[in-house]
């Protein structure tokens, strides 16, 4: 006689992650095989967000065929958009991001995802500061087209590496440790496991916690957008600086961003060594990826037109964003292992639709008010970014749903 019931894993796992310091490696962390694949994904990352923006940067020199000069036109009818803001990108992104949840499923031991999963992420910031930097500088020189030619053919260089180097779980890897795939396998053993399963769609769409994540995502990504969009005209409009000069500015504070957030990652996996509760850790990381880099944005328009005060702010507000790939953007594995790459990407699909409106609505806002046009972009950025996070601060959690946990037959 069988009957169904729940598997041992899941009746003990605990939205608290409880860390057995002895199965911990003490040494060799970043010459592991997981760190590596987390590598492999940071530079297909930083491939990603450099040709989804690629494009944005060089509309410009594209347009005005005449003359490939790269000159930033500081109205609001021609603004660049951002490696999460291109539409063209948003399919593709929403794949990328989906499979990648789909590999630290297997790789990932929980006390590490947040570090593993911000080591790649990062690479879009690396990306975006990289295309910021040097994307004006090629059209000026080479023309507009080198720049698609170059990041296209470094895509092409990296392909082969990814279906060399990377496979779907520690077992099937011929090249691994034995030991970090002993280390791998049993830190996930009280997981739930991954075996197929039909989606439970109308659970999901019951599921406080999942929208929480989609809300507060939206929110994150209005604010990404205005950052990766709008920087370059908001420093050309008050300070009227020459294209190089802009390109330098406003790729800086992307750098710093791609500092914080994989120290960010390695925060919150420290603080999960201290027992501190899993739900705190991704609402902490949300809310300082999200509260004080709106803040600082919208407080901008109400100070003196000062250069330092403006970098130093524009910098912290995104330096500060990505702190929330340790909270809501890893959070789904959370909720549901085994459904968190189909999770991620359409979580992440969801809230690019941000992304579409952002640049849209605060282009016809600066249109509309010349004057206070900065603030009620910025004002509008904080409402809808602090409208999500208030909702995921209530709502979110890290435990595994109910409509996320297999069952399998046991015999009496």
């Amino acid at each position: 006689m069988a009957e169904l019931s729940p598997t041992a894993g899941e009746s003990n796992y605990s939205q608290d992650i409880q860390v057995d310091e002895k199965l911990v490696p003490k040494k060799g962390l970043l010459c592991s095989t997981r760190y590596g694949i987390a590598l492999i994904i940071h530079v297909c990352n930083f491939i990603a967000a450099a040709q989804s923006t690629v494009i944005n940067i060089t509309m410009v020199a594209m347009v005005n065929t005449t003359d490939h000069q790269f000159q930033f036109n500081g109205s609001t009818e021609q603004l660049p958009g951002g490696p999460n803001n291109a539409p063209d990108s948003l399919p593709a992104e929403g794949s990328i991001f989906g499979g990648q949840n789909a590999l630290w499923e297997r790789w990932g031991p929980p006390h590490e995802r947040s570090r593993l999963c911000t080591i790649a992420l990062s690479g879009m910031l690396l990306g975006t500061f990289t295309i910021t930097l040097v994307g004006g500088l090629i059209s000026q020189t080479l023309g507009w087209p080198f720049a698609f030619y170059i990041f296209g053919g470094i895509g092409c260089v990296y392909c082969p590496f990814w279906f060399i180097l990377i496979y779907d779980d520690p077992v099937s890897h011929p090249w691994i440790n034995v030991t970090e795939k002993e280390y791998i396998i049993s830190s996930l053993a009280q997981q739930v496991s991954s075996q197929k399963q039909p989606l439970p769609i109308k659970a999901m769409l019951k599921s406080l916690p999942l929208w929480s994540i989609c809300v507060c995502s939206f929110g994150h990504q209005w604010l990404v957008a205005i950052l990766i969009t709008y920087t370059p005209t908001y420093i050309s409009s008050v300070f009227s600086v020459n294209i190089r000069d802009n390109g330098l500015l406003s790729a800086l504070p992307f750098i710093i961003a791609w500092v914080i957030g994989i120290l960010g990652g390695y925060l919150a996996d420290f603080l999960l060594t201290k027992n501190v509760r899993l739900v705190t850790v991704r609402k902490i990381a949300t809310f300082l990826g999200n509260f004080p880099s709106s803040a600082l944005l919208v407080a901008l328009p109400y100070l003196p037109p000062s250069y330092i005060t403006t970098m130093t702010f524009l910098t912290l507000s995104c330096g500060l964003s990505p702190l929330c790939q340790s909270g809501i953007y890893i959070n789904a594995l959370d909720l549901a292992p085994r459904y968190s790459s189909f999770l991620m990407g359409t979580t992440r699909g969801l809230a690019n639709i941000a992304a579409l409106l952002a640049p849209t609505v605060s282009g016809f806002l600066l249109n509309q008010d010349s004057e206070f046009g900065w603030r009620n972009v910025f004002l509008l950025l904080f409402a809808i970014n602090l409208s999500g996070l208030i909702f995921y601060l209530i709502c979110g959690d890290a435990v595994v749903q109910d409509w996320a946990k297999g069952r399998k037959l046991t015999r009496l």
